[in-house]
């Protein structure tokens, strides 16, 4: 039976907070404690919290509809996910990883940054990776480096961890560099990225790639990613692409994206 927390929202709703600024309380034995929507180790130790928080009450639909259009656009071209070997970054404890094992895929490499997230994959979701690295990808040692390119791997998937500093631009293109080319990518990032007014690293990073067809874009979609706690609908974009061409290694430098 999957542990429920009592949780209690701010009675601002967070109206006046960037997105990765917004608070929660939850209520542990005799003490409450106030976290941070992106303090994830202090979630991830909480077993079901994560869960309760972005799923049950803010309708999180960000795994299930980037694993779909990923599998989608792979059957539109003849191809399916069971045969991709797949990384995936920023992996959590497992929620995009469960909605891709539902399609089969041959191999699924999870990866994030903090060891509380692996822990809790593998205690929520035991024997859902093939391997599981925490690892900063701003800074991959050769031998892990080479560690991972054994995995031959084909597709690259990240979700919910884009354009607000959990994944960085470099770790991004980091672990894209790992993909086979002609192998596919699938990510989400704020509904902004499209505008040029938007100067953050990522949505300018993104546009680059596209614009100098280093990935081919075969679908792009808005959707309601989640909502905020005031009810609020939030907006993201689904992509999904192929890798066309290698990365060269002062493209952030060349693009002056930080």
């Amino acid at each position: 039976m999957q542990m429920r927390h009592h949780l209690q929202f701010p009675p601002t709703n967070g109206k006046d907070l960037d997105q990765d600024e917004v608070f929660f309380y939850v209520r542990d034995a005799e003490e409450t404690v106030k976290l941070r929507f992106h303090d994830y180790a202090s979630i991830y130790d909480r077993r079901g919290l994560y869960e309760q928080l972005f799923y049950d009450r803010l309708k999180c639909a960000s795994p299930k509809k980037v694993s779909t259009m990923l599998a989608e656009t792979l059957d539109s071209v003849g191809q399916n996910l069971t045969e991709r070997r797949v990384l995936d970054l920023g992996a959590g404890n497992g929620m995009m990883g469960e909605a891709l094992k539902q399609y089969g895929v041959a191999r699924l490499i999870g990866a994030d940054i903090i060891p509380e997230a692996r822990d809790a994959a593998y205690r929520d979701r035991p024997g859902l990776y093939d391997a599981y690295y925490v690892e900063d990808f701003c800074n991959l040692s050769p031998s892990t480096t080479e560690e991972l390119k054994s995995w031959n791997i084909d597709c690259f998937t990240t979700v919910a961890a884009l354009g607000f500093g959990d994944i960085p631009t470099s770790a991004f293109l980091s672990a894209l560099n790992l993909v086979e080319l002609g192998g596919w990518v699938a990510f989400n990032i704020k509904e902004t990225f499209l505008d040029e007014s938007d100067t953050s690293g990522f949505s300018r990073l993104i546009r680059e790639l596209i614009f100098s067809e280093c990935i081919d874009l075969y679908h792009l979609e808005k959707y309601r990613h989640r909502l905020s706690i005031d009810g609020t609908p939030l907006w993201y974009f689904a992509l999904v692409g192929q890798k066309s061409a290698e990365i060269p290694p002062d493209f952030l430098k060349r693009k002056e994206i930080e």
